[in-house]
């Protein structure tokens, strides 16, 4: 990565989350040529979904600064396709988001899709996270002391095409951080809450919870790496092919 690379930010909370702030200043920590690009609103649970079925409106909040009322992924597109089609960015970072995204969170994260449309483009990307305390509000010191050297030492150690880096912060004290676990997602899903309620109308409807369980999980994994106070650095890769059930299937079909 070249010195004082253009950086393009985007989350899934919404450009007034706090953990956008957070990102910010990891950002110019650096760089001074950061660009901002996210949703007006709060699009988590987005994945990588693109607004296709109705108009998406951009608006101009400030020198480098814009807002999308679409999802993640309509910011990254937009941002690199249009207001910074001239030079686009050499790096994107999205979040700081409020919650963890580890295990199967991935699958469903818009701060992860914003990460995974700018590596679908050939930029770099690093999605950033912060774990939650139970019953408590974030802690973002977590973030401010640890990601500047986290996002620094990534960029010093490089990664390939198609590769985005997903990192997640414990849910303790700055100084309480136990170092930097490099670990492979792991599987936690056991299914999900489903709580059927009444309106005053009474007709039914549902609100979607989770009934997910970290104790299974394997010690070498983010879950567990997290559950230690450990920061998490997990490389995903976009290339979804299973290629060892590929080349059975060209034995048995091809």
């Amino acid at each position: 990565m070249k010195k004082n690379p253009r950086i393009l930010l985007s989350n899934d909370d919404g450009i007034h989350a706090h953990g956008f702030s957070v990102l910010e200043r990891i950002a110019r920590s650096l760089s001074d040529d950061v660009w901002v690009c996210a949703p007006s609103a709060e699009q988590s649970a987005a994945s990588h979904s693109l607004t296709i079925h109705r108009p998406v409106r951009l608006g101009r909040v400030d020198e480098k600064r814009y807002t999308v009322d679409g999802t993640p992924t309509d910011c990254v597109l937009l941002a690199v396709n249009h207001i910074m089609a001239d030079q686009p960015p050499d790096l994107v970072l999205s979040g700081v988001n409020h919650g963890r995204n580890i295990a199967e969170d991935v699958t469903y994260s818009g701060t992860i899709a914003a990460a995974m449309e700018a590596t679908l483009l050939g930029i770099p990307a690093i999605a950033f996270s912060q774990s939650l305390p139970q019953g408590s509000d974030a802690d973002w010191s977590v973030a401010e002391k640890w990601g500047p050297q986290i996002a620094a030492r990534l960029l010093d150690a490089g990664w390939p095409q198609g590769v985005l880096m997903n990192v997640n912060f414990p849910a303790v004290l700055a100084d309480e951080v136990a170092g930097v676990a490099v670990v492979p997602h792991g599987v936690r899903k056991i299914g999900d809450v489903l709580d059927e309620r009444t309106d005053p109308r009474g007709r039914s409807y549902f609100w979607i919870g989770s009934s997910r369980s970290d104790q299974e999980a394997p010690d070498d994994t983010d879950i567990k790496a997290l559950s230690r106070g450990q920061i998490t650095v997990t490389p995903l890769h976009l290339d979804l092919t299973h290629h060892a059930t590929l080349a059975t299937l060209k034995g048995a079909l091809g």
